[in-house]
């Protein structure tokens, strides 16, 4: 049986000692089809990477297979190395065009990127059975095929021979695929599109700090049989309006329009690989486990065998929001695949969609066993390429990309720079965490290099940690439950942890870049994280804790983000990872909201508050530097100024369960906007005075209008 060699360099083809059973000496390169002998320039034996290296006159061609004959009867195949991952590669094989299916009514022309493989095939299933054609290998590894006639609804696959092999791989531009994503199906997109879709106007939005972000997972925010929602854990049941819950509260659609939010988060919608979509309700996952970019996760479609109604569903509920006056962000991930060996990336192009470490295993930053390479330039076109398309085939309003940390800034660059070339309004933030994967850190789109992603925005975990204390250890406090030791911190972080406001040095250059949050779909939920933190104390002391959480998170400078179900305190039972619980951990208890509509109102507003009076979403450090000022306060307490034309606005926390007593900036008649549970746009009360009292654990907002 023949051994392997591998091609690791355009001109360096290597033979592991692994693949060696005695001394080799003698060595003839053929081309394995037509026998013919090509040149090599010369051999070593390195002992020091315990390999043969053979050298190459001129680079290696693809597309063709090789073998070496060493001591005139040793046969080893040559097979793809690490090739596909040095920069020569990348700059050979680099392609601009289009890739993926251009449907046409009287056409459609099949392009894929393969330019290690040797021959490809384009597979058809239709009445007649599986039919196959070859395509055309053209420049820049790219083979093509144009198909005449109308192929709307046709069931499509690639084969592709690498390195001797047969692979079936589904085209990975593929818009649209077969139930639990099997098949890649050619499609008419006009059809999937509703009626009026793009007379729907999308809501206007001016800066970013204009954004209310509100995460939900479609499944959660339906399922609850209390829901009042028909299409329960569907994308329909988003679309649907007048339902009611206990007491009659209302839910769904009309809730969130009623909330007063902006932008609707949505846990991943892209097409992921951890839920039977023939079997929908049998099990549950979140789905940050992609396995198809460009088509749509079918579990949450009333038919995933229509490969055009998921998507047409989908449509229906973002245009549903945008008449609304609700924009929409895709929780989008390009960071990992669900299962390495069987992504479409690693059977066309083996080893080149990945990152590696230098043991040539997998690097792993991510956890969940590998890393895309978004820095090698097919990679990073793919993702900008994925990106444009949702924003443009959806109309979507912002990306919120997991992980982030783990690409490249060049591709987050680019990704920012061509959405807003198609809309300035599209939000993009993201996990800027430093994960430890095989890339050099000044190349990493984190939170370190927040000042080279311009207008893009980072999810704040300072924030999160300092207010509610820490995620990895449950017995860390925040300042909002108890830790007073975070006072000076939490000065800069309302600021939105801006840079050059405060003595402690800021995180951000502007406000816009924080996303300020203090519970996610991750970790445990903020009544959770206090029933462990603070088990010690009340449930009415921890209620008022979450409510100083929440009222500082809407009130701060930069972009808040509030998890579905916080305003009500959510409860996931003390689960903290719950990506793959059951629907009773995850779903969204509308029994909670009925009974704690007090707090449901309270943070209405807050929100109403924060889009009324500009002085709560200063977008620059300058606005933030000249309008903003730390006031003097006794321990456990916070307060700050703000100001515009209209006249002063001062904003109190109060962290303990005592009554503490702030000294405010000046003198006579403030209205009270926020006190204790209830808040408003228009006055609560007035009073007159230098000073205030403020209740245990409580926030407060004051106004001294501007005498003209």
């Amino acid at each position: 049986m023949a051994k392997n060699a591998y091609i690791d360099e355009l001109t360096l083809i290597t033979i592991p000692f692994s693949e060696v059973e005695e001394e080799l000496s003698d060595f003839t390169l053929l081309n394995a089809l037509n026998g013919e002998v090509l040149a090599l320039k010369s051999w070593e034996k390195r002992e020091d990477r315990w390999r043969y290296e053979l050298y190459l006159p001129e680079p290696i061609k693809f597309g063709v297979d090789y073998k070496i004959i060493a001591n005139k009867q040793l046969n080893y195949q040559v097979m793809i190395g690490q090739v596909v991952r040095t920069r020569q590669f990348d700059d050979l094989f680099y392609y601009e065009g289009q890739l993926g299916v251009t449907y046409r009514r009287e056409e459609s022309t099949f392009k894929l990127w393969a330019p290690t493989a040797t021959e490809v095939q384009l597979i058809f299933d239709d009445k007649k059975g599986e039919q196959t054609t070859s395509l055309t290998r053209l420049e820049k590894g790219v083979w093509q095929q144009i198909v005449k006639g109308d192929l709307d609804g046709t069931v499509y696959m690639f084969r592709v021979l690498v390195d001797g092999t047969w692979r079936e791989a589904v085209d990975p531009y593929a818009v649209a695929v077969t139930a639990n994503g099997e098949k890649g199906v050619v499609i008419n997109l006009c059809e999937t599109n509703p009626a009026q879709w793009f007379e729907t106007k999308k809501p206007v939005l001016k800066r970013a700090t204009d954004a209310i972000i509100y995460e939900a997972n479609i499944r959660d925010f339906t399922i609850a049989t209390t829901s009042g929602i028909t299409h329960k854990g569907k994308y329909k049941g988003l679309t649907e309006k007048g339902t009611k819950g206990p007491l009659g509260t209302i839910t769904g659609l009309d809730y969130l329009i009623d909330l007063g939010i902006t932008h609707v988060q949505l846990l991943p919608i892209q097409d992921y690989g951890s839920v039977d979509e023939t079997k929908q309700l049998e099990t549950y996952n979140w789905g940050y486990d992609t396995v198809h970019y460009n088509a749509i996760e079918g579990s949450y479609s009333l038919n995933p065998h229509d490969s055009k109604e998921r998507i047409r569903e989908l449509k229906e509920v973002i245009q549903s929001f945008h008449e609304n006056g609700l924009r929409v962000i895709f929780d989008v991930v390009y960071n990992h695949v669900y299962i390495h060996e069987e992504s479409s990336f690693e059977k066309i192009v083996p080893g080149y969609y990945f990152r590696y470490n230098l043991d040539g295993s997998l690097a792993d930053g991510t956890g969940v066993g590998n890393d895309i390479a978004s820095e090698r330039k097919m990679v990073r076109k793919f993702i900008v390429d994925s990106v444009l398309f949702l924003a443009r085939e959806f109309q979507t309003d912002g990306f919120r990309f997991d992980l982030m940390g783990i690409l490249d800034i060049e591709t987050m660059q680019q990704i920012r720079q061509k959405l807003t070339d198609i809309d300035p309004s599209i939000l993009v933030i993201g996990e800027g965490w430093d994960l430890a994967t095989a890339l050099a850190g000044e190349k990493k789109a984190i939170i370190a290099n927040s000042d080279r992603l311009p207008e893009i925005s980072h999810f704040n975990d300072q924030f999160r940690d300092k207010l509610k204390g820490s995620i990895f250890n449950q017995d860390i406090k925040g300042f909002c439950n108890g830790n007073g030791a975070f006072k000076e911190e939490i000065k800069m972080l309302v600021s939105g942890s801006t840079k050059g406001f405060y003595r402690i040095e800021g995180i951000f250059s502007d406000p816009y870049k924080s996303v300020n949050y203090v519970e996610c779909h991750d970790n445990h939920t903020l009544w959770d994280k206090l029933a462990i933190a603070n088990a010690h104390q009340s449930e009415t002391v921890r209620a008022s804790m979450h409510r100083l959480a929440t009222a500082m998170t809407i009130l701060s400078q930069g972009i808040p983000f509030l998890h579905a179900g916080q305003e009500f305190y959510r409860t996931k039972n003390g689960i903290e990872n719950s990506y793959c619980s059951s629907d009773e951990i995850n779903k969204l208890d509308w029994n909670r909201k009925a009974m704690h509509m007090d707090y449901v109102d309270y943070v209405k507003g807050l929100i109403a508050l924060r889009k009324h009076h500009d002085v709560f979403r200063f977008s620059t450090r300058d606005e933030v530097k000249k309008h903003m000022h730390i006031l003097d306060t006794p321990a456990h307490t916070l307060a700050y100024m703000l100001k515009n034309q209209n006249g002063m606005f001062v904003v109190v926390h109060n962290s303990v369960q005592e009554i503490k007593e702030v000294i405010l900036p000046s003198s006579g008649y403030w209205e009270v906007l926020v006190e204790n549970k209830q808040s408003a746009v228009t006055p609560l009360h007035q009073f007159e005075g230098a000073k205030i009292s403020l209740e245990p654990i409580s926030t407060s907002v004051l106004f001294h209008p501007k005498v003209h």
